[in-house]
């Protein structure tokens, strides 16, 4: 009894990942409005079509499950990169947490990924957006990392910091996004590697933040 329970808890376990899978990468090619639930099932090889709202419930309740099983590595990897900080800390190195947690992440998914494409999907749309902001705010190490910044930069005036926050956030979504559609469609691209995409996005936004500010 107990080995079956254990078996059929597998096959579950199996079921919900390649859903996730491959729901994540139909959002990300053709946007998640346009993709069904009865699509994903199919794509996903489950002779029911409904086994997506089966194992998740509603589309927003499939889109907030693959943002969150993406968290989780996020998360670990910005608690060590925090850790290497020093009491010093400055813009480069907060920069550096935010942006490498990220790319770190979406480097060791393989290729092709669609993480990033997936991401880009949800912010161009209130409702779906919403949800990547609202798992945000539940991270601990994020909100560290806007303080330090914040820190770094209380010279600036308050407006403008929200305004080159929002250019840094589109900048990691849209660069990402771009960058893992290069690779997974083989097209040349100016850094070779995740680690070297991120230098160069790294020297971008702390050139964004700590750029002169026009006065009127």
């Amino acid at each position: 009894m107990m080995m079956a329970k254990a078996e059929r808890s597998e096959r579950v376990h199996a079921t919900r990942e390649l859903i996730l899978k491959t729901a994540e990468r139909l959002f990300a090619e053709h946007g998640v409005h346009e993709v069904s639930n009865r699509q994903i099932s199919e794509a996903a090889g489950q002779g029911n079509n409904t086994a997506v709202g089966y194992h998740f419930g509603t589309k927003t309740d499939l889109v907030r499950a693959i943002v969150r099983k993406h968290s989780e590595p996020i998360e670990a990897r910005r608690r060590e990169l925090l850790a290497e900080l020093g009491s010093d800390a400055d813009v480069r190195d907060w920069v550096t947490c935010l942006v490498r947690s990220a790319t770190d992440h979406m480097g060791s998914l393989g290729n092709p990924s669609w993480l990033a494409r997936f991401s880009a999907q949800l912010m161009t749309d209130p409702s779906l957006r919403q949800i990547q902001i609202e798992e945000s705010l539940n991270s601990p190490t994020l909100r560290q990392i806007l303080d330090g910044l914040n820190e770094c930069l209380a010279d600036l005036p308050v407006p403008v910091r929200m305004e080159r926050g929002d250019m840094a956030r589109h900048l990691i979504i849209q660069m990402t996004a771009e960058f893992e559609r290069a690779q997974a469609e083989g097209v040349p691209t100016a850094r070779a590697t995740w680690q070297e995409m991120a230098d160069g996005l790294i020297d971008g936004i702390v050139g964004l933040w700590t750029a002169p500010v026009t006065t009127t």
